[in-house]
């Protein structure tokens, strides 16, 4: 599991001004919720540092210095700028050792399909699934096998393996991923 670094720095004030004097600075207004309940914490966090936290397509994890405190957390929820597409608030989830919380993961296919070698064409209709699971077992992605899949053949979130400690809350009927027959199959057929 990948973990990034980020630097919060205290916040004085709060409400419009001080929000708008933070973001002058090239920093984004920020949050820590408690997983467990309690008060949230306010900061703030340089807009470049969390770069490699949310424009990637991959789950990663913060790790959150805070006043001499280090914070393990997930990013919950962002807000961008409409134009120009910078982070212009961030909240965190705070992860505590043995608690469940929810995250969107990314799916990876593995394998070479039997179906695309024959000339069909894989189409895959999910790029995440949602999990629920404790921050020992989170895992930074779900693999899916296509190794068996034919012409024709349909992978459901049911067909995904799940390690041990990660449960899927995703729907298992929704499909996951296909191989479409084309045309001139089955014209041939």
């Amino acid at each position: 599991m990948e973990i990034i670094a980020v630097q919060g720095h205290q916040k004085d004030a709060s409400g419009k001004e001080a929000t708008r004097k933070i973001r002058d600075k090239g920093h984004a207004p920020a949050v820590i919720y408690k997983s467990g309940g309690g008060d949230a914490i306010s900061f703030s966090v340089e807009a470049t540092a969390l770069r490699a936290l949310v424009y990637t397509p991959k789950f990663r994890l913060a790790e959150i210095n805070l006043n001499g405190s280090t914070y393990k957390a997930i990013v919950k929820d962002i807000q961008f700028h409409p134009v120009t597409d910078e982070v212009v608030h961030i909240d965190f989830l705070e992860l505590v050792p043995g608690l469940k919380f929810k995250a969107t993961v990314p799916l990876r296919f593995v394998g070479t399909a039997p179906g695309v070698k024959e000339g069909g064409k894989f189409i895959p209709s999910l790029r995440s699934v949602n999990i629920l699971t404790t921050p020992e077992k989170v895992v930074d992605e779900m693999s899916v096998d296509i190794s068996k899949m034919e012409l024709g053949a349909t992978l459901r979130v049911r067909d995904i393996q799940v390690t041990e400690g990660v449960e899927v809350t995703n729907n298992v009927a929704i499909p996951v991923a296909s191989i479409e027959i084309p045309r001139a199959l089955k014209a041939g057929k």
